[in-house]
């Protein structure tokens, strides 16, 4: 019988991160009827802060889960690029050899230092990182940001030397794996094909063949 792999859920992660410092879990995020709001504990508000803090900090990156590549964009009726809320980054594709232009964030929207306006002509593309929810981040991040985030709370919230080294040796093993999962399923090769391309590079078992 298959075991269904649930993804950790905002809450999941809370409690993981209060385990990790020896403090009880709780049972939801939002108020119920007739009981006290959960954030209004200053404690759990703090580590609820932490958890998106660092869920921001890693996505930063750039991953393959979060980020697209050569995003077909056309300026709105002021002829203005406006950066979604969800951007981290929102740059043009192929930058580093076309120098005709150069953008940068401003006033929410995309700027040329180049040409020195926020007004554009016609469609570009876009490499864009979005900030996911943490919710649909996949379960080896997940795994990684709550490591990241429980070191964080018991440096701010315990200050036990031991256990912060307990959990940075545990933060370094969720590294190890989300790294390993983004190699694989990123397909990176250092050949530089892009994507909709097909090239199969050499494989160690020709060598039996021949």
């Amino acid at each position: 019988m298959a075991i269904p792999i649930s993804t950790d859920t905002e809450l999941s992660a809370v409690n993981s991160i209060l385990g990790s410092i020896g403090q009880a879990p709780i049972t939801s995020l939002t108020q119920q009827v007739g009981q006290p709001d959960p954030l209004a504990n200053p404690e759990i508000s703090f580590v609820v802060n932490i958890l998106q803090d660092v869920n921001k900090d890693v996505q930063t990156t750039g991953w393959h889960f979060n980020t697209q590549y050569k995003v077909k964009r056309s300026p709105d009726a002021n002829k203005n690029f406006v950066i979604p809320q969800d951007a981290i980054a929102y740059d043009l594709s192929d930058g580093q050899f076309d120098r005709t232009k150069d953008v940068t964030r401003k006033n929410g929207k995309l700027y040329d230092n180049v040409a020195q306006t926020d007004e554009f002509t016609g469609d570009y593309e876009f490499d864009i990182i979005s900030l996911l929810s943490f919710a649909d981040v996949p379960p080896p991040i997940q795994r990684y940001i709550i490591a990241r985030a429980s070191v964080k709370a018991a440096v701010q919230l315990v200050s036990n030397a031991d256990l912060v080294k307990l959990l940075k040796l545990e933060e370094q093993q969720t590294k190890a794996n989300a790294m390993n999962y983004e190699t694989e399923q990123g397909d990176n090769s250092y050949f530089g094909f892009g994507s909709n391309t097909s090239y199969r590079s050499y494989q160690p078992y020709k060598a039996l063949i021949r």
